[in-house]
This record gives structure tokens, sequence and C-alpha cells, in this order.
């Protein structure tokens, strides 16, 4: 009797706890019809997933700050990789993370645990956004790195090649990769730490080259102007990163730009080193196109930016006091067309960020006047 009473004990025990731990499993699913009543009556049940996602929450920053030093202060590529590693898990604790109630639901496990993490949209979004830009820092790391690899193999091929060429024309093939890798290595993006690498092996690079070349006539003032056009884009390259710029500085880029093709297109095509030039023009007028369309952008948002500002001036002096009601379609209309006229203000311009505050006040006033 007392073995059949023990063994029904133990089997509703068995069932109740199964029950429970089928409940808490129940209401830690993902679903906000579930969890918000459950959260404001028995938050305890919801800790398992609290805590999971303070777990991801912690490990997402820490690998986050982990990665950030790694790619930002590179001494080798191994930091880069790992670098890299690290973004992928802080990508993946941030994918466990429930977003859905972001900014509300963590405040009863904060309440009973004392958090010292916010753990809001925006601070989400920003984590969101900084792994992204280490995302972009990290591609282009690798792509700087591999481009440096193949251009100092093929140096090193070329300088081999050119000892046991035997005629012009195949020294002259060979001076011509040459030349092309040599390229490019000095046209690596500056903060990457392939160009780190290059800069301290390029002047060797470089004197090596001049030593080969100098003992073929043809190239002898191809070289010259390549060099002079090499320099007039190093300037182009410096003066025009880290936009936005000002019209003004996109017109002085220009003019470098088009200083280092004048350069190139006076080597003509019977010249020894007219070839090697040739995949360097191409680049150099590209970069002009570039220029060009960033400098009639900046141009267009600046005009659509001071025709806004002379439209809000105008309207705040003819409706200084007040909007009759006869006035109110007009006003509207007006009004939207400022509106219009500030979409037109391009992100990367000088403009956009004042474009962008003018514009949520116009909407804002648009809203309250349409009422």
């Amino acid at each position: 009797m007392k073995l059949k009473l023990i063994a029904w004990g133990i089997g509703i025990t068995t069932v109740a706890a199964t029950g429970f731990v089928g409940l808490v499993y129940l209401v830690n699913l993902p679903y906000p019809m579930i969890r918000r009543p459950v959260s404001k009556v028995a938050p305890l049940l919801l800790l398992p997933s609290y805590i999971e996602m303070d777990h991801n929450y912690r490990e997402a920053i820490a690998h986050v700050e982990q990665a950030d030093q790694l790619i930002h202060h590179v001494s080798s590529f191994d930091d880069i990789t790992l670098g890299e590693k690290k973004v992928k898990i802080a990508q993946q604790n941030l994918d466990k993370l429930p977003v859905w109630f972001i900014g509300y639901e963590p405040k009863r496990y904060c309440q009973m645990f004392s958090c010292s993490w916010q753990f809001t949209l925006d601070e989400f979004e920003a984590a969101r956004k900084q792994i992204g830009r280490m995302e972009a820092i990290i591609f282009q790391q690798k792509n700087a790195y591999n481009t440096y690899q193949q251009a100092a193999g093929n140096l090193q091929q070329a300088q081999k090649d050119y000892q046991t060429a035997i005629n012009p024309q195949q020294k002259q093939t060979i001076l011509t990769n040459w030349q092309h890798s040599l390229d490019e290595l000095q046209q690596l993006p500056a903060d990457t730490f392939a160009a780190t690498l290059a800069s301290n092996q390029l002047e060797m690079y470089q004197r090596d080259f001049q030593a080969v070349a100098g003992d073929m006539d043809g190239l002898k003032k191809g070289n010259t102007m390549i060099q002079a056009a090499q320099q007039f884009s190093l300037a182009a390259t410096n003066l025009c990163k880290n936009p936005p710029h000002p019209v003004e500085k996109w017109q002085q880029c220009d003019k470098l730009w088009q200083q280092a093709i004048e350069r190139l297109e006076k080597i003509s095509p019977e010249e020894t080193s007219y070839l090697a030039t040739q995949t360097l023009l191409a680049q150099y007028q590209s970069n002009l196109g570039i220029i060009k369309i960033r400098e009639k952008i900046e141009a267009d948002s600046v005009d659509a930016l001071e025709t806004a500002k002379d439209e809000i001036q105008r309207r705040q002096t003819s409706y200084a006091k007040r909007i009759e009601p006869e006035e109110k379609g007009t006003f509207v209309s007006e009004l939207q067309g400022t509106i219009d006229q500030l979409k037109e203000v391009q992100t990367g311009t000088s403009s956009y960020q004042e474009s962008q505050g003018l514009l949520k006040l116009a909407q804002a006033k648009l809203q309250e006047v349409s009422k």
C-alpha cells in the first residue's frame, strides 16, 4: 500500500514538474501575446529568456569592442582575420536578441536584477551600424591585402623574368607588367594595413624598376610623364578623401586629375611606355568622371538648400502674423514645395545635415497646419 502511495506521489510530482517546465518553455517563446500578460503578473517565469537576452547582449557588446580594437589597431593580418571572427560572433549574438520587445520588456528583469545596461532600440541599432561599418572596413582590408600580395608577387616574378629576357620586346612587356604592379601598390587605400606594408617596400621596388627601365631610352620620357602624372593623382586623392567637400574643393580635385591625365596623354603611341600608360589613363579618366559627378551633386544640393531657405524666409515674412483661412491652401502648397525642394539635397553632401533639420521642421509645420 505504501509503495503504491509513493509511486502515485512520484507520478504526480513528475507530471507536475513536466507541466511546469512546459509552461515555462511556452511563456518564454517570442510571442508578444503570451509574454506581455505574463510579464505583468508573473515576470519570474520569463527569467530564462531575460537571462539569455542579457547574455547575448553582453557578448555582442564585448565582441564589438574587441573587433573594434583589432580592426583599428592592426599590427598583422591576423588581427584583421580575428576581428572578422569577432564581428561575426557579435552579429550572431545580436541576431538572437528579441528586437520586438526591446525598450520595455527588459524593465521587469532590470527591476529585479539591477541591470547596468539600458538595452534600448537606439543602442541596438547603434551596435548594428557599428558592425556594418566594421564589415565594410574588413572587406576593404582583405581586398587591399589580396591586391598587395598579388602585386608584390608579380613584382618579384618580373624581376626574375627580366634577368632572363632576351629581346627588347620581351623586356618591354615585362617592364609594362612591372609598372602596373607598382601602380597597384601605390593606389592601395591609404588607411589599410596593406598600404602600410607596401609603403615600407615601395621605395625599394621603384628603385629596382628605375635601375632597369633607365637602360631603355624609349621608356625614359614616358616614365617621367608617368611619375609626374602620379604626383598629380596622389595630390588629387589626398585632397578628395574624407568627403563631403564644398564645390570649390571638388573643382580643385577636378583640375588635379586633369593635370595628371594631360601628362599621360603627352606620351605618343610610338613611345615604348605608351601601353603602360593606357590602363593608368583609363583609371584616371574614370576618377575624373566620378569627381565631376560629385561636384555636380554638391552644387545641385547647395542650390536646392539655398532655394528652400529663401522660400522659408519669404514665407515667414508673408505669414508673420497669422495664416488666414483663405490663405491656408496656398500656404500648404508652398510648404509642400519647400519640402520637395529639401528632399533634393542628397546624402554625402555638405548641405545634407542642415537640409534634414529644416525638412523635419517643415514636415512638422505641414502636419500642424493640415489638422
